[in-house]
């Protein structure tokens, strides 16, 4: 594996879900594929669990770990091509991944949507950039359209509380105080759209996502509709994607809010999120607090979803 950025970079879904479970069961089995080697982990937005799973999975491989913070710890990066460098950014992207490069053999990369420039975020300039220039394997720790580390993570946590060979999942919308990327929701319906699953998105309309991420699920603008007889509900924010709004906020809808009243409508279901999750406008304390919600064992299983992605990297060296 040369690239990870979305769900066909791990082929065989099945396949990656079994070798996540056997990694999972015992997580230094693979430390001689790491043994002198560095992962670096370039950090242009604040994390919690991707920079400390990811670093994780890296030292589990037997690897190195470096972290780079850039506008932190790091000169400011100009991204753009024709700039007249007079600004605050000394330093261009281009003379800064191969310099990078030398120093590793693995590349992971965060760089959140801008909401500028659709054509900009959607093109994934900053991702690809470094997957054009590094000449190193490079892998998504949340792009401006994907976090496909967290999906696998999800998937992963799926199979192993489902009920049933074929359970429904249902991801929905609900209101926050900030625009948010679609990069989430994105990654989510990206690997639920390949999975052994029946998929449904809810949101208020308005609230579409592109639509080479929604393909084929059906989508619900009724909440309570969506939730009848889910296994798994899949709480998340987003932000517009369709012009003239996108990046914009159209509703704070609390009628949206993930509740105990909305989780009877289903079948049981477990509640998920990613993390961090504003409480009382995404989910109720009841549920998110309740023996249904997964979410710390979802957290977890960041560790295992990366190191599979970066042991197949490895691999590939």
């Amino acid at each position: 594996m040369k690239t990870y950025t979305g769900v066909k970079d791990l082929g065989n879904l099945q396949d990656a879900v079994k070798e996540a479970l056997e990694v999972k069961k015992n997580r230094f089995a693979y430390k001689h594929l790491g043994t002198d080697k560095t992962c670096l982990m370039i950090f242009f937005n604040s994390s919690l669990r991707t920079r400390l799973s990811t670093q994780k999975a890296a030292m589990n491989l037997g690897m190195n770990t470096m972290v780079l913070d850039v506008n932190q710890g790091a000169w400011k990066l100009e991204t753009e091509r024709g700039v007249i460098m007079n600004g605050d950014k000394p330093e261009h992207l281009l003379e800064a991944i191969p310099v990078m490069a030398c120093y590793c053999d693995i590349i992971g990369v965060r760089a959140f949507a801008q909401f500028e420039s659709k054509a900009d975020d959607y093109s994934e300039k900053i991702l690809n950039q470094f997957i054009r220039y590094s000449g190193k394997p490079v892998f998504s720790m949340e792009a401006a359209t994907g976090h496909p580390l967290q999906a696998f993570a999800d998937l992963i946590t799926i199979e192993e509380y489902k009920k049933k060979e074929r359970p429904k999942v249902v991801l929905t919308w609900a209101p926050h105080p900030r625009a948010l990327p679609q990069a989430v929701p994105n990654s989510f319906a990206d690997f639920m759209n390949e999975a052994n699953v029946d998929f449904v998105i809810t949101h208020p309309k308005g609230y579409e996502l592109a639509g080479q991420f929604v393909r084929g699920a059906k989508v619900e603008y009724d909440q309570r509709k969506a939730f009848e007889g889910a296994d798994f509900i899949y709480a998340k924010n987003w932000a517009a994607y369709r012009d003239p709004h996108y990046g914009q906020i159209l509703s704070k809808d609390m009628n949206w809010t993930v509740n105990t009243e909305k989780m009877g409508l289903t079948a049981g279901a477990y509640f998920m999120h990613c993390l961090p999750v504003r409480r009382n406008m995404i989910v109720t304390d009841d549920v998110i607090e309740s023996p249904q919600s997964l979410v710390i064992p979802e957290a977890a299983n960041r560790e295992i979803s990366a190191q599979v992605v970066i042991k197949r990297m490895l691999e590939s060296l």
